[in-house]
């Protein structure tokens, strides 16, 4: 899933469409990822904590059931009470440990399956594009995707864009940095119980759209323990519409789930959106599960140490 993998969907002519199709089988295959240390560990266990409901998410070795079914999950009502530490101070902290996680992900082995299906005016699936995939370390550790589930794709009322890449790696698990803070407008709207978590639930939107770049709009909600991103909606911005090139991207709620330690990772996103074009409306439904995540090799981090005086011997 950003593989950031799903997010917009552009309208075009079925030759048109065909062609795309192969470019994005071929871009899955050619995508390099960059690791730096080597050799792999022993992959830790997963550690015991808070949990938000979410249905299992396997990647089938052949195809799955027509309809994937949308996580359950109670919410209480949003409280507006003001939070016991200043609002900038908690965008601050989350930021500091949405850093900590990125760069921890990157550490870790994992299998993403996207699917995506137009729906028909009863409701049942008229095109289908699904893909399983691998994201791997080889033995020097580098790491890669690698396709291993990859039928024949079926849409002929939509096809994938690059946008649509872009937005599955980087925008739908989306990953809220210090680095990347600057460029939203975030909005504290009050606290929030989802499930075992309570969470500060954030508006966030761009400041500012720069050409060829993609961004997340919506509402996130903050574990107010970890300080980690639980569960995202909103979607990738902006549409993009010049003249009758139409690109249009579905809206999209990512589930998080801790995996290890006090890290939480995205396990599932899910759509179930109507795309809205100049000359007709296309019914959409896309599913993304983050599955088998298995740690590679360990972060290298300098943490300072207090300097030591060195110990007189005793006399003798």
């Amino acid at each position: 899933m950003r593989l950031h993998l799903p997010g917009s969907f552009a309208k075009f002519g079925p030759r048109v469409a065909a062609a795309a199709l192969v470019m994005l089988v071929s871009l899955f295959c050619a995508l390099p990822l960059v690791a730096q240390e080597t050799g792999p560990l022993t992959p830790a266990a997963p550690q015991p904590g808070p949990m938000i409901t979410l249905p299992s998410p396997q990647a089938p070795p052949q195809p799955p059931p027509p309809k994937a079914s949308a996580p359950k999950q109670s919410s209480s009502s949003i409280s507006k009470d003001t939070p016991s530490i200043p609002v900038d101070q908690i965008i601050q902290q989350f930021a500091a440990r949405e850093a900590e996680f990125k760069e921890e992900r990157e550490n870790f082995t994992y299998t993403q399956t996207f699917v995506v299906q137009t729906i028909d005016s009863g409701g049942q699936p008229d095109g289908e594009y699904r893909m399983t995939s691998d994201i791997v370390f080889t033995p020097a550790g580098k790491r890669y995707e690698t396709v291993t589930y990859a039928p024949p794709p079926t849409l002929e009322r939509v096809t994938l864009s690059e946008q649509d890449l872009d937005d599955l790696r980087n925008v739908q698990p989306f990953v809220l940095t210090a680095a990347e803070l600057p460029k939203y407008n975030v909005t504290y709207v009050g606290r929030q119980q989802v499930d075992e978590i309570g969470a500060y639930v954030f508006d966030v939107g761009p400041k500012q759209i720069e050409k060829n770049q993609r961004y997340f709009q919506g509402r996130i909600w903050v574990d107010d323990r970890d300080l980690e991103i639980v569960k995202t909606d909103g979607k990738a911005v902006p549409d993009i519409r010049k003249g009758d090139n139409e690109n249009v991207f579905p809206r999209f709620e990512t589930y998080r789930e801790n995996i290890e330690g006090h890290y939480w990772f995205p396990t599932y996103t899910h759509s179930d959106d109507v795309l809205h074009f100049k000359t007709s409306d296309v019914h959409l439904r896309m599913t993304v599960h983050y599955s088998d995540y298995k740690r590679f090799r360990v972060s290298m981090r300098l943490v300072p140490t207090p300097q030591t005086q060195p110990i007189t011997p005793p006399s003798p």
